[in-house]
């Protein structure tokens, strides 16, 4: 069996990525890039915090891919809310002031996963209902400093091929 020098070995997908985040319009700027590579089925889920920006993100990436700045009110109290946008929808929900992961049935989670792009806010609340397939992204004060650090996860081959995307992406 003959060899092939110039044959690489192939590379693994990227699972982590972190990013030092030195401001919001750095976060911003995070959201419009995820936007460019999040896909119809992908599922986002954002950690951190009070204030560390997860509402932040995940306004970004909506306005972003609605291509316009529009009204994006946070979720907190109405839990989730639905846009229709160019690409496909994408479904916020704030898990925040959920009591239990089998509630979030009644909002509409079934309806979206997997057709949807869905962000998640307070992920930690869906428990066992936690996708097998997303991208995990934890963002976290810098200690004396206004700047956040994000860490993103990928979990399953899909949510892979976006972080991958991502990091091929110009910024």
């Amino acid at each position: 069996m003959s060899s092939n020098p110039a044959r690489r070995p192939a590379v693994a997908d990227p699972a982590d990525l972190s990013a030092a985040l030195a401001d919001e319009p750095a976060t911003i700027a995070l959201g419009r890039r995820l936007a460019r590579v999040l896909r119809p089925g992908d599922t986002v889920l954002l950690a951190g915090d009070l204030g560390a920006g997860k509402s932040t993100l995940a306004r970004s990436i909506i306005r972003a891919r609605a291509g316009a700045a529009i009204e994006v009110p946070s979720p907190t109290f109405t839990l989730v809310q639905t846009y229709d946008l160019p690409g496909g929808e994408v479904w916020h929900f704030d898990l925040y002031r959920l009591g239990a992961a089998d509630e979030v049935w009644e909002l509409g989670w079934e309806e979206a996963a997997g057709v949807a792009i869905v962000l998640v806010e307070w992920p930690d609340r869906l428990g066992p209902l936690t996708p097998a397939d997303r991208l995990d992204i934890l963002l976290e004060t810098e200690p004396e400093s206004p700047g956040r650090r994000a860490t993103l996860t990928a979990t399953g081959s899909g949510a892979r091929a976006t972080l991958r995307a991502l990091s091929e992406a110009a910024p």
